[in-house]
């Protein structure tokens, strides 16, 4: 397949696609791909579209897209079709990759936390199918220059790599985002005047992947009635599960708690939010787009940082915000958030320069511009 020099020293592909498979997160309608595909029509190229989906996502996907669902033969038939692949994770099935396919991985966020072949002791075979996956990319995208490196190391990839910012961020500095915003909080019932607060934590290896039999694979740290006793009046949470945790949340009826986890409009959540809480998630890093305040909530630190996972930076010197460690901290530093916003104003800055640098609304026209070498015909509907 013809390929020339990129923006971003990247290869980029001169043949128009005829047919484009899509993944994000083995079967969602979301993240990195979403904003791909939304900015497609801008490049006037026409090209059929399938999405691998699960049972309970198919009704997600827009008019125009084939739906199939994922590890089926007819999943693997169009991943053996296609002239483009789109993932944003690994794809863990088995499918054998045609010559002249470009497979375009994405990823899913800024590394805090360490991946795949960086976290000690490995899982036995845990990494395999996706290591056979790895060896099918032909692109990589780097959502920041401190990532590249971390990427590459992690996955062991030695192909290309472009330095890009994310696709899925440019809805947050986008010309309607306030427009957005106000959507988004309508839809969710939150009442202007309201302050929304987005507790979006990570998952805990040994909760889901060492459980056994009915033990919980996650327990909500943050004390509900206390945040309502204290804030109920005019705030509310808004819970964000990782995917591999979805479905694992029962709120008791009466508090000012909504379960957002499976919002596939994660830009939409973060514009809509006026604070985000985070532990070790990519989140923070996508959220500070916004420019609006982060609490860190690292209750398990030592224990995440020790022997569960490890990070890549130290969390308390790159912190864009305090570290709370109970829920009574936290909900005192939600209510106090003004303050700390001020405080802790120089670092929030340097966090937004390290990591948010590639971050300015045109991620998903660089990203188009490699696969198809070509700016766009049309005017993008967003940045």
């Amino acid at each position: 397949m013809p390929t020339a020099p990129g923006p971003t020293g990247a290869r980029v592909r001169r043949e128009p696609p005829h047919h484009v498979v899509w993944s994000c997160f083995r079967g969602l309608y979301g993240d990195n791909p979403r904003a791909l595909h939304e900015g497609w029509p801008s490049r006037g190229v026409p090209a059929r579209h399938t999405w691998l989906c699960l049972p309970e996502t198919v009704g997600t996907v827009p008019a125009g897209v084939t739906p199939v669902l994922y590890r089926t033969p007819e999943a693997r038939a169009a991943l053996e079709s296609a002239d483009v692949v789109v993932a944003n994770d690994c794809l863990s099935m088995e499918w054998d990759k045609q010559p002249g396919t470009f497979y375009l991985q994405t990823w899913h966020g800024t590394p805090l936390k360490r991946i795949h072949h960086d976290v000690q002791p490995a899982r036995p075979g845990w990494l395999d199918a996706a290591d056979r996956d790895v060896a099918r990319w032909d692109l990589l995208l780097s959502p920041n220059p401190v990532s590249t490196a971390r990427l590459r190391g992690a996955f062991g990839y030695t192909g290309e790599v472009a330095e890009t910012g994310y696709p899925r961020n440019d809805a947050l500095s986008a010309p309607d985002r306030d427009a957005v915003r106000a959507r988004v909080r309508a839809r969710l019932g939150i009442p202007d005047g309201v302050t929304a607060v987005l507790y979006a934590p990570t998952w805990r290896d040994d909760l889901v992947l060492d459980r056994a039999g009915d033990a919980p694979d996650f327990e909500l740290p943050v004390d509900l009635a206390d945040f309502a006793g204290r804030l109920g009046g005019d705030h509310v949470l808004l819970v964000r599960l990782h995917n591999i945790v979805s479905g694992r949340l029962a709120v008791p009826p009466g508090l000012p708690v909504v379960d957002v986890t499976d919002d596939t409009d994660t830009a939409g959540l973060y514009l809509a939010a006026d604070v985000l809480v985070t532990d070790y998630s990519s989140a923070m890093f996508d959220f500070a787009v916004t420019g609006r305040p982060i609490l860190l909530f690292p209750y398990d630190l030592e224990r995440y940082r020790d022997s569960l996972r490890g990070f890549y930076d130290d969390l308390e010197e790159i912190a864009p915000g305090p570290l709370l460690r109970t829920s009574a901290e936290l909900v005192g530093a939600i209510r106090t958030v003004t303050e700390h916003s001020a405080r802790w104003a120089g670092a929030y800055a340097r966090f937004r320069d390290t990591f948010c640098s590639l971050e300015d609304g045109h991620a998903t026209d660089r990203v188009l511009d490699l696969l198809f070498g070509t700016r766009p015909t049309t005017p993008p509907g967003r940045g």
